[in-house]
């Protein structure tokens, strides 16, 4: 079974183990047999270090752990690797939480400040228009690297590089005189953000494997408190600032800056832990071939490769096509609201700021229950019931919009922030569809290129209809006739299967 080594890479031995698990519960998490036989001696450094203690508790290994106790006390290097463990267990989570902060403001901060940028940069509608249907593009043409990115630096590395590429993007882009220095800028900024996008469940899924629905709501929290931030503190935080929008947005790099501080010792560690594994490889209790694969498990975190074979066939899956569909779909429902849901309210006779203030309000009802869904989906074995409460709450909305979007727009506003929480949905279900860390970074990379490729036509068609019919009933007809096929697709995707199944 290809897939079955890379297994280990959930929850690394030597990397960065669960605190409460130790060593012998993280390589339990993994799936199939692989696991069993006890941990090669190859991975440890020889018999006379004192760093091989923590890993003396396994089965055959008793005697040794005896012998390098009495040589360097008992305990006392096994608790000094378990502190240093939960620490730099506590710091991944930091790394994770501050990375989601970063994962969106870089774009809503620009919508907040667009008209001020226009006229700064002389730009024309058209250029301000594409702006609003870059980032899905960005995130489905650069996150196709993700794997290959992962597979060569390991994706604690690549997350710790998207975080210093959305610093430098969102520091540079304002300054960087005129629309085409602009553009490039942000195109690197969204760079960072498509890559970590892609990783982020990877992350959970190697080093939190039978926690993913609690740890992928804590990161979709923090992604949806990011998202709302920016859109409701850029302008007073510019107008505290001197008033120029250059300042405006260039202070969230601030933000990314610390989102790269916590990778670093983490990458450091990987990097680390897979330096024994090379001279180990020549010494007379060398793995055997079977068994070679576990000293990649930490190693491909840091530089050591991954075969480009190892891992599903994405393509051939039906699981992974219908989540592609449920995270395009999702993805269609949430750029629309983000770009149209204030001009509707406006065109509706709601005064411009209060049309502003319900679209904070959308945003915001992302924050808890992107933590709730996540951990509620996490315990199911078919995630279709929560894909179809959402997909209702979605055409409740719209069809609050079309009838009275004035008077229930509060109302409104609350039913499609709770139907735009199938995103953290489709990123629980991404961890679990696969069993391997091999099938969570291709199922990611596929379903959220293919998916953010899916969302790109849905603002602009919303926008061509609102203009050649002169109202909202075309569009948002539109819109509601989305959320059909997209509970369909949630529905499929939702299905207690892997994609290593084949299915």
């Amino acid at each position: 079974m290809p897939d079955e080594p890379y297994t280990p890479t959930h929850s690394p031995a030597r990397a960065i183990p669960r605190p409460a698990a130790g060593p012998a519960r993280a390589e339990a998490s993994g799936t199939g047999t692989a696991l069993t036989p006890p941990p090669p001696t190859p991975e440890a450094a020889p018999p006379s270090s004192a760093a091989t203690g923590p890993e003396t508790t396994g089965p055959g290994t008793a005697g040794q752990g005896a012998a390098e106790q009495g040589a360097t006390g008992p305990g006392t290097t096994g608790q000094g690797d378990a502190r240093g463990r939960v620490w730099l267990t506590r710091l991944l989570v930091v790394g994770l939480v501050l990375a989601a902060l970063n994962l969106r403001p870089a774009i809503t901060s620009l919508g907040a400040l667009l008209e001020e940028v226009r006229t700064g940069l002389h730009m024309s509608g058209g250029v301000a228009g594409l702006l609003t249907s870059v980032p899905p593009l960005c995130f489905a043409v650069f996150g196709i690297a993700a794997p290959r990115l992962a597979r060569r630096f390991g994706p604690a590395a690549v997350v710790c590089a998207g975080m210093a590429a959305i610093a430098v993007g969102v520091a540079v882009r304002p300054f960087a005189g005129g629309t085409p220095g602009f553009l490039a800028a942000s195109a690197l900024a969204l760079m960072g953000i498509a890559l970590s996008n892609v990783l982020m469940p990877v992350i959970v899924k190697r080093y939190f494997p039978d926690r993913v629905g609690t740890m992928t709501g804590l990161y979709s929290m923090a992604l949806a408190l990011g998202t709302s931030l920016a859109a409701a503190v850029t302008v007073p935080v510019t107008a505290a600032l001197g008033g120029a929008w250059q300042t405006g947005l260039a202070v969230w790099s601030v933000l990314a800056v610390l989102a790269v501080l916590p990778w670093i010792p983490v990458v450091r560690d990987h990097r680390t832990a897979a330096r024994p594994a090379t001279p180990a490889s020549t010494s007379p209790t060398a793995p055997t071939p079977a068994s070679e694969p576990r000293t990649p498990a930490p190693a491909s975190a840091s530089a050591t490769p991954v075969p480009a074979t190892a891992g599903p066939r994405i393509t051939r899956s039906r699981t992974a096509w219908a989540l592609a569909c449920f995270f395009g779909l999702q993805a269609t429902g949430a750029y629309i609201t983000m770009g149209w849901l204030p001009q509707i309210f406006r065109d509706a006779g709601v005064p411009a700021g209060t049309a502003g203030v319900l679209l904070a309000v959308t945003m915001v009802m992302g924050v808890p229950l992107a933590f709730v869904i996540p951990r509620v989906a996490g315990r199911m074995r078919q995630q279709g019931p929560i894909v179809v409460v959402l997909g209702l709450s979605g055409l409740a909305g719209y069809a609050g919009l079309l009838t009275a979007p004035a008077s229930g727009a509060w109302l409104w506003a609350i039913l499609l922030g709770v139907s735009n929480c199938a995103f953290p949905l489709a990123l629980t279900m991404i961890g679990m569809r696969a069993r391997t860390g091999a099938g969570v970074v291709r199922l990611s990379a596929f379903a959220q290129c293919a998916g953010y490729l899916l969302s790109v036509p849905g603002p602009i068609l919303v926008g061509a209809l609102y203009q050649h019919s002169g109202g909202w009933t075309a569009p948002l007809a539109l819109m509601a006739g989305l959320m059909l096929p997209q509970m369909a697709a949630g529905v499929l995707a939702g299905r207690d299967r892997t994609v290593e199944d084949g299915k």
